[in-house]
């Protein structure tokens, strides 16, 4: 009989590289949740043999490393399988001199040329020394650009952009059968390049030429981790069984968005994507906790959806009984582990899309680049949301997480809207409130460091060293630019200086929200809005 997976996917390339012994702790939880398979995403940070560049200073795993985590899991009944990436999402490695020739275009690899095949022979002999699954996750998603750059200019149109897809995936497959590896990849491509670039739609058809590319010894993915009815993911498993008899579909479990988890947002999205899986036969799932922008979220803090989620595939309807069970199981109260959520559920929202905590984190008080979007009242919600997650910290296993987001709504209580306080005092001459708003700095500065200890301990506790790097860098720009903006407030109020430049413009709606105040703040992937100029 085949065998049937359910499994969990852990991304291992955005700075946070987990120590073997989280991995290894990770494992036997999701284990005890009835899960019989990991996933580890590795772009650059694994070792490859006879490319000393491949990850380097990323904190990669070593073999010894791979080899010891492997035989851990194969232990206790989980089937660890390498995901890597042989096309796309490559960006890391093209710092290097040694890699620059066989990059196409953005974090796509040359296709056709002999050092990119010697690269992925040598990631493959590296990998099948230290995996014992026979599985291998090839990558391949997200490849918008694909033969539009180097290659193009190497080779003219002569081909379509399937021709080119398919060429190299041949390659790759045919690497792949000489190290005994079966591969499986995510699906989009194959979607992507038949319809304008789209990944995602209801009743979709497919031409007979992208089902004719879709080579029979590969698996597809279908990823998906956005919808929130089961009609739509009906549909999607459908046009994929038009593709591929041998179907697997990878959830989400939202980590990604900064350094607060999602868990309710996983469940509104995942809960649909379980059942229509469950009803289309998909027999093989795994559920992805990305580490977009940093890895600034710990993965154990979405603990209560992953097991919700597996026994929800396994039928299960009753939310008070999967509760229970996961009290039983980790020791763990689910609701209270909901509400690491809590930094971004403010103003009504309960989206993670809307992400409200790293946004005003990172917003700065003089330019403002988010205070378009404040809404007054948030920051005592910051306040009642600190004192909760304090509370929760003092019982809980995982209380350095609590610290943490707690420490993090503590310094959202008082920066959340101050610099919207700032500006409004600064443009009607308010020397008064000004004055009383550098307390309030102050204040910030204060709950940021305490805050920025805590993370640190987080990060230290769960992962390498190597990455918090980029952390120090943000972190450290923020404590400095708070007492940058303090020090120039200051000179304001002394007489030092006559104006503050940033507070004298205009105030404009970057988020196109209309001219009255949002009721949350609007999606914030990445740190760099930070700031409209060049970082």
């Amino acid at each position: 009989m085949e065998k049937k997976y359910f499994g969990a996917m852990l991304d291992m390339s955005r700075n946070g590289v987990m120590k073997p012994e989280q991995v290894k702790n990770f494992a036997k939880i999701i284990r005890s949740f009835g899960y019989n398979m990991l996933q580890l995403y590795t772009e650059d940070t694994y070792e490859v043999d006879g490319e000393p560049y491949f990850g380097y200073m990323r904190g990669r795993y070593t073999k010894e490393e791979l080899k010891d985590i492997n035989a851990y899991c194969t232990s206790i009944g989980i089937e660890l399988i390498p995901c890597i990436q042989t096309l796309a999402h490559l960006n890391a490695i093209f710092r290097w001199e040694d890699y620059r020739p066989i990059n196409d275009v953005n974090d796509i690899l040359l296709v056709g040329e002999e050092r990119t095949y010697q690269l992925i022979d040598n990631m493959f002999k590296t990998l099948r020394e230290c995996f014992s699954s026979e599985y291998i996750h090839i990558g391949m998603d997200e490849a918008h650009m694909l033969g539009l750059g180097k290659y193009l200019d190497k080779h003219g149109k002569k081909e379509s952009r399937f021709e080119i897809l398919r060429k190299h995936l041949d390659k790759v497959l045919e690497i792949a059968k000489a190290y005994g590896f079966k591969p499986m990849m995510w699906s989009d491509m194959f979607f992507r390049l038949d319809n304008g670039g789209e990944y995602y739609g209801e009743n979709l058809v497919l031409s007979e030429e992208v089902k004719a590319s879709v080579p029979k010894e590969v698996e597809l993915v279908y990823w998906d981790y956005y919808h929130d009815k089961k009609p739509f993911y009906h549909s999607m498993i459908r046009s994929h069984k038009e593709l591929s008899d041998k179907i697997w579909f990878a959830g989400g479990a939202w980590c990604w968005m900064g350094f607060a988890s999602g868990n309710v947002y996983t469940m509104k999205t995942m809960v649909p994507a379980m059942q229509a899986c469950r009803e289309e036969g998909v027999q093989n799932v795994f559920i992805t906790l990305w580490g977009d922008d940093g890895k600034e979220c710990s993965y154990y803090s979405l603990l209560p959806s992953l097991y919700a989620l597996k026994r929800i595939y396994d039928g299960e309807e009753n939310i008070d009984k999967i509760k229970a069970e996961f009290k039983t199981l980790t020791g763990e109260d689910y609701d209270d582990m909901f509400a690491l959520d809590l930094p971004n559920l403010v103003g009504g929202n309960q989206s993670i899309i809307r992400n409200v905590s790293k946004t005003m984190l990172y917003n700065d008080l003089f330019l403002g680049m988010s205070d378009s979007a404040v809404k007054l009242g948030i920051a005592k919600e910051y306040k009642n949301h600190a004192r909760r997650l304090a509370k929760i910290a003092k019982i809980s296993k995982y209380g350095y997480i609590f610290d943490c987001s707690a420490k993090l709504c503590d310094v959202l209580s008082v920066k959340y809207d101050l610099g919207y306080k700032l500006r409004k005092a600064y443009q009607a001459n308010d020397k008064e409130g000004l004055t009383a708003l550098v307390g309030d700095i102050v204040k910030v500065e204060r709950k940021f460091e305490k805050f920025y200890l805590s993370f640190r301990n987080l990060w230290h506790t769960e992962n390498k060293p190597h990455g918090f790097d980029a952390m120090d860098f943000r972190l450290g720009g923020v404590k400095m630019r708070l007492r940058s903006c303090r020090e120039r407030l200051e000179a304001y109020l002394n007489g030092t200086i006559d104006c503050i430049s940033e507070l004298e413009e205009e105030l404009l709606d970057v988020f196109g929200l209309g001219k009255d105040f949002a009721d949350a703040t609007p999606f914030l992937h990445s740190w760099k809005l930070i700031s409209p100029n060049v970082i």
